[in-house]
């Protein structure tokens, strides 16, 4: 139980560095939470304040779930905790939830779609690497962000069943993509009615703003 609420805390308290947030705050003055969609990530940050800002937020939200998880492998053979791959999946989980529900900025966060490719990257770097293609691929064929990030989760379930990681992270990883899912419902509903903004028009928007 101690080890289980270690990576619990661990996980919880990198995903709370909330870096759309920080950056939007400390550059821009503003609350990222108050542009474009609303919520504090890496998607959002690219359609309301440009591709390279995005980048950068994608990469240090990646980065917290690597960290983390590294941490955690590091405690193991440190031997201050015992555990395995369910340890790993459920500091993931928790880096997520952190990034999802971050407790100084009133619970709403972000959605984490890059905490979970970090997470991937972590467990996994062959999943990882399929993981990053998939959404890469996908976002560009479809020009939609969110039916990328669903591409990912649903990923990440057969990824980890393919592994053969056992009944605990596969649990996660469907509670990671239900999340992620209930997150991207208003995403997925703008799609339906064509008033979702493609992501290559975002960015053509935001180029111009600046000439």
């Amino acid at each position: 139980m101690k080890s289980y609420l270690i990576v619990i805390i661990i996980g919880y308290l990198f995903g709370c560095l909330q870096w759309s947030y920080f950056l939007s705050k400390g550059i821009f003055k503003t609350d990222i939470r108050t542009l474009g969609g609303g919520n504090a990530g890496a998607s959002n940050t690219v359609v309301s304040l440009g591709w390279k800002w995005g980048v950068l937020v994608a990469i240090l939200d990646i980065l917290k779930a690597i960290v983390s998880i590294a941490l955690v492998r590091y405690l193991f053979k440190l031997a201050i905790i015992e555990g395995g791959i369910q340890h790993l999946y459920l500091n993931g989980l928790f880096v997520i939830l952190g990034h999802d529900f971050p407790f100084f900025m009133g619970f709403k966060g972000g959605k984490g779609t890059a905490s979970l490719l970090g997470m991937t990257i972590a467990i996994d770097y062959r999943l990882g690497a399929l993981g990053f293609l998939v959404i890469f691929m996908v976002t560009v064929l479809t020009d939609y962000i969110a039916l990328g990030t669903l591409s990912l989760v649903t990923f990440f379930i057969l990824g980890t069943i393919f592994l053969d990681f056992g009944l605990f992270p596969i649990m996660i990883a469907v509670f990671i993509a239900l999340l992620s899912l209930y997150h991207h419902i208003p995403n997925l509903k703008a799609i339906k009615k064509k008033e979702e903004r493609g992501l290559m028009e975002a960015l053509r928007k935001k180029s111009k703003s600046k000439t």
